[in-house]
């Protein structure tokens, strides 16, 4: 599930996931470009230039500079390019971030782009779980409908009385049914006009039979990454009642810092019976060493992903002592990006986890940040990543072990309990 009421307000995502962009009117169209800058968080790949290390985001103070000047040494001509771009246009009075836009957007880079001081440092706050939105966290249905899953109390959307269940049919006028949640996103956080906290976003909302139209004014929330609760799941064979020990679901909306710990903790945590549903439907990617972190919450070492960068390949490794016996589902949907991919991916491939739902939404490329003269900060692709089999990710996404449209969750909690997992 997707919190769909969120907008980044932290540095800017600088790895594999698209940032998904907002509309700011009714004939312009979501390409690559206008689904970039609205992903609340991307797969971050700091330092790897120089160093082959995965790490978080950039660092404050003093090494920030220092950072991004090593990763200037390493930089493609793409790069050189845009930089020589933004120097003329400062030079002549006027903006560097509009000359190094136009070369992007002639570059063919679908995921490139470029962003001001503020907009590069607002996001950083995303990393910590820190967002400016509504507060609603909604899946999509079956049929194409979007319907609110989540509403986080004291938000501007539980205020408003909207509730789980709902059906968001309209955002500022425009239908949102069986459009792509990146574009439902994108028109809900206002991207395109960078909407801040205060201002307001109307929303068509039916439940039943009736539909109501609310306004609610965007406000900066802080929400949990990862949650966790115990299921009650079906027998496998659906005769008798429920299997009353039940499993554990650990729903992880994003790798925020500190969410792969939480599921290694969640893990550590669960009973010894217990099998585990990982929810990562909806969950835009994030920081690339919380999903490796996670991912070795349940593998014992060993691969996680590949990658390359201006051509030279690195490799991602779980860290040892991972629970490797736990049954356990994987959850995904075309919402599933990135990170969130690159996870699944390596569970997939090592046979650790049987995979329920949709394909996945297919971002396995790798961007990396560089300043540029005037300030700005221009995000390239450099690169792609592969899952432990050597298979691409990037515009292909990856299919799950069992295709379920409606019911997903119901279905997997039956496959869990035939692996075992609480029975």
């Amino acid at each position: 599930m997707r919190p769909l009421g969120a907008r980044p307000t932290g540095r800017a995502p600088r790895g594999c996931c698209p940032r998904l962009g907002g509309m700011s009117g009714p004939t312009q169209r979501f390409g690559p470009r206008g689904v970039r800058r609205g992903a609340a968080l991307t797969l971050v790949f700091a330092g790897v230039l120089a160093t082959g290390a995965v790490t978080g985001s950039l660092p404050r103070g003093s090494a920030k500079s220092e950072e991004f000047a090593t990763r200037s040494v390493a930089s493609t001509v793409d790069r050189d390019e845009v930089a020589d771009a933004a120097a003329r246009a400062v030079a002549d009075g006027k903006s560097g971030k509009e000359a190094a836009e136009e070369v992007v957007s002639r570059s063919g880079d679908r995921w490139g782009a470029v962003y001001d001081e503020r907009q590069y440092e607002e996001f950083e706050q995303a990393l910590d779980g820190s967002y400016t939105g509504v507060g609603i966290s909604a899946k999509r249905s079956a049929d194409g409908q979007v319907e609110v899953a989540r509403v986080q109390p004291g938000g501007p959307a539980d205020r408003a009385g909207i509730e789980p269940g709902d059906l968001l049919r309209t955002i500022d006028g425009h239908r949102v049914d069986r459009r792509p949640v990146a574009e439902v996103v994108a028109l809900l956080r206002g991207d395109r006009t960078e909407a801040a906290a205060g201002t307001t976003v109307v929303l068509g909302i039916e439940r039943g039979t009736g539909l109501r139209t609310e306004t609610l004014r965007r406000a900066r929330l802080t929400t949990e990454a990862v949650t966790v609760r115990r299921v009650d799941h079906p027998r496998a064979d659906s005769s008798g009642p429920a299997d009353s020990s039940g499993a554990v679901l650990i729903e992880v909306d994003s790798f925020t810092r500190g969410s792969g710990t939480k599921v290694r903790d969640a893990v550590r945590d669960a009973p010894s019976d217990a099998g585990v549903l990982l929810d990562l439907r909806g969950n835009s990617g994030g920081l690339v060493t919380e999903a490796v972190t996670a991912a070795s919450a349940f593998l014992d070492g060993g691969l996680v992903a590949t990658y390359d960068v201006h051509g030279k390949q690195r490799a991602l490794y779980a860290q040892p002592g991972g629970d490797t016996d736990r049954p356990l589902v994987v959850l995904v949907d075309g919402g599933t990006m990135s990170a969130a991919e690159l996870l699944t991916g390596a569970l997939q491939d090592r046979g650790r986890a049987v995979t329920v739902g949709s394909r996945t939404f297919g971002k396995g490329s790798v961007q990396m940040p560089s300043k540029l003269p005037g300030g700005s900060v221009a995000e390239l692709t450099v690169g792609h990543y592969r899952t432990p089999a050597g298979r691409g990710v990037d515009g292909r996404g990856i299919t799950p072990d069992l295709t379920v449209g409606s019911g997903a969750e119901q279905r997997a909690e039956t496959v869990l309990s035939g692996l075992g997992g609480g029975s």
